[in-house]
C-alpha cells in the first residue's frame, strides 16, 4: 500500500509500505462515509449515479498514478509528489493496492544491493514485525486439521527462516528462486544431479579443490563424462562443449586460486547453442561485484560460508536459479536428498548478509593495497589479482564485474620462501577458506587443493609455492606492515 503524505514542497519517501497508512485509511473511510451519507435518501443508486461514481473512482485511481513519478536524486530512487496535496477517491482499499505494488516493484529495482541487503524482500509474515528475522528452530509444524496441510509441515521440505534467506538471495541475484544447502559442495553436488548418465560436464582446469574432487572422483562413477579445459581459451572451450553430449558447463570466474578470469558471456552463448546449462561458482565475487545470471548463466552458486555469512561461523551453500522448471528440479533434489541448510545456520547467514556489501568493499580496498605492494617486491615472480591494471585478465574481468574482490595470490619460485611468509605473519590466520572478516593466508597446494594429485596440479600450472591471501576488514596499514615483516624474515632465512 502507499504511505501518503500531504505536506508542501513535494514530499519524498523511500518506499511504499506493506499496508495502507493511517492517513490513507482515514481518507478512504471519510470518502466512503461521505458517499454513503449523501446517498442514504434512497435504497439504491440510479444507473446515472452508479456511472458517475465509477467515473470518479476511475479518475481518482488515474490521479494517484499521475501525481507519482520516479526520479533519481543523487543516485537514490525516490517518489516525489507533483502536487502539494491530493485526496484519494476509492470505493475500497484494493483500488490503491495494485497501483502501490507496481510502484513498490519499480522502486525496488532501482535500489542498490547494499540497500536490498538491509531491507530484504520476503513473503514470510512476522506478526510482531521484529527488526531482526525470527528464528524457527523447529523440525515440525502443526497442521490446520487431519486432512489439510499448512504452508509448512517438516523443515526438510520448508522452513520460514530458510525461506527468508532463499528469497533474499534470489532477490539480489535476480533469480526465479534460490535454495540454501548444508555446504557449497552439497549445492554443487545437486547441480551435477541435473546431468544424466552418458552426458558430459565441461569445466575449467583451475577450479576449487573440492569441486575438482567431486567432478574427478564422484561424478564419473555414475557414468557422466567430465572434461577439464582451460576456460581462458575460448576455442578450446567451444571444442569441448561441441565435442560430446554436453548438458552442463560449470565455471568459476575469477578462478580459485590463480584468479584467472574467463569470458562468462561468450561461454554462456556457446552453451546455449548446444542446449547446455551453465552454472557459475560466484563465491569470490557474489552479487556485490558480479551477477552470473545477467551474463547468461542458468545457475549462480555461492558458498554461504564465505562472504554471505562473513564471520567464518557458518557452513552453507546457495543456488540462485533462473526459470521455473529448473527451479522445480533443484527443489526436488534438495528435498529428496535432504541437503538443506538448517534454520539456525540460515539465521546466522541472514544476520551476516546485511553487512556483506560493506565488508566486501572494505576487504577489496585492503586487497588492492597489498597487491600493489606485493607486485613491486623483487622476490615475487607473479601476482594474481584482476584489480591490477597490469593483470592480463583485467579487461575481461571488468567487462562483467564491478570490483576485483579481496582474494589474491602470488608466487615466489621458492616453496620454503613462501612457507616462511605464511608462517611469519601474525594478523593472517593460516587456514583454508576465504571471505571472513579476519585475513587468511595459505599454501593452497598443501591445503585447499591438496586433494588434486601433484602431477595434475603441475600440468595445470598450479605451483607449490603459490601463496593465497584472503583480506579481512582490518586496517590496511597493519596488514601491510605485518606482511612486510614476514617477507623480511623470509629473506633473512634465505640468506642464512
Amino acid at each position: 500500500m502507499l504511505r501518503v503524505s500531504s505536506f508542501g514542497g513535494g514530499a519524498q519517501f523511500a518506499a511504499p509500505s506493506s499496508s495502507v497508512s493511517t492517513r490513507t485509511r482515514r481518507t478512504l473511510k471519510t470518502t466512503t462515509t461521505t458517499t454513503t451519507q449523501s446517498s442514504s435518501s434512497s435504497s439504491s443508486f440510479s444507473k446515472q449515479q452508479q456511472q458517475e461514481r465509477r467515473r470518479r473512482n476511475k479518475k481518482s485511481s488515474s490521479e494517484i498514478s499521475s501525481v507519482l513519478r520516479l526520479s533519481k536524486t543523487e543516485g537514490k530512487s525516490v517518489l516525489k509528489l507533483k502536487r502539494r496535496s491530493f485526496v484519494v477517491m476509492a470505493s475500497s482499499e484494493e483500488d490503491v493496492v495494485s497501483s502501490s505494488e507496481e510502484e513498490k516493484e519499480l522502486i525496488r529495482k532501482r535500489l542498490s544491493i547494499a540497500t536490498k541487503l538491509v531491507h530484504p524482500k520476503t513473503s514470510v509474515e512476522d506478526p510482531y514485525s521484529a527488526s531482526a528475522p525470527p528464528l524457527y528452530q523447529t523440525a515440525t509444524f502443526a497442521q490446520p486439521n487431519a486432512t489439510e496441510n499448512g504452508r509448512y509441515d517438516y523443515t526438510r521440505s520448508g522452513n520460514p527462516t530458510r525461506d527468508q534467506l532463499e528469497e533474499q538471495f534470489a532477490d539480489i541475484e535476480g533469480a526465479t528462486r534460490a535454495f540454501a544447502f548444508s555446504s557449497g559442495m552439497s549445492a554443487l553436488a545437486t547441480v551435477t544431479r541435473l546431468v544424466k548418465n552418458g552426458e558430459r560436464i565441461v569445466t575449467g582446469d583451475d577450479i576449487y579443490g573440492g569441486t575438482s574432487r567431486l567432478l574427478a572422483q564422484v561424478v564419473p562413477e555414475v557414468g557422466i563424462e567430465v572434461v577439464n579445459v582451460d576456460c581462458t581459451d575460448l576455442k578450446a572451450v567451444e571444442e569441448a562443449i561441441n565435442g560430446g553430449p554436453t548438458t552442463m558447463v560449470m565455471l568459476e570466474s575469477p578462478t580459485n586460486p590463480r584468479l584467472q578470469c574467463i569470458d562468462v558471456r561468450k561461454i554462456c552463448e556457446m552453451a546455449k547453442k548446444k542446449g547446455a546449462l551453465v552454472c557459475v561458482d560466484n563465491s569470490i565475487m557474489t552479487a556485490t561485484f558480479q551477477n552470473p545470471l545477467e551474463l547468461g548463466a542458468d545457475i549462480s552458486m555461492v558458498s554461504a560460508t564465505k562472504f554471505i555469512a562473513g564471520h567464518s561461523d557458518v557452513t552453507g551453500g546457495l543456488l540462485a536459479v533462473k526459470g521455473e522448471e529448473l527451479a522445480k528440479r533443484v527443489y526436488f533434489f534438495q528435498n529428496a536428498c535432504g541437503t538443506l541448510l538448517g534454520p539456525f545456520d540460515c539465521w546466522l547467514a541472514l544476520r551476516g548478509i546485511k553487512t556483506m556489501d560493506l565488508r566486501m568493499k572494505r576487504q577489496q580496498e585492503n586487497a588492492m593495497k597489498l597487491a600493489e605492494w606485493i607486485d613491486n617486491h623483487p622476490k615475487v615472480q607473479k601476482v594474481n589479482y584482476p584489480g591490477l591494471k597490469s593483470n592480463p585478465f583485467h579487461d575481461v574481468h571488468f567487462s562483467q564485474a564491478t570490483g576485483a574482490g579481496s582474494i589474491l595470490s602470488f608466487t615466489t619460485g621458492d616453496v620454503n620462501f613462501s612457507k616462511t611468509i605464511v608462517e611469519e605473519t601474525k594478523l593472517f590466520k593460516i587456514t583454508v577458506s576465504f571471505g571472513g572478516v579476519t585475513s587468511l593466508i595459505s599454501l593452497p597446494c598443501f591445503m585447499s587443493h591438496a586433494s588434486i594429485p601433484a602431477e595434475v596440479r603441475a600440468a595445470r600450472g598450479l605451483p607449490d609455492d603459490l601463496v593465497r591471501i584472503s583480506c579481512g576488514i582490518e586496517d590496511a596499514e597493519d596488514l601491510l606492515n605485518d606482511l612486510k615483516r614476514a617477507f623480511e624474515k623470509a629473506e633473512k632465512n634465505k640468506a642464512t
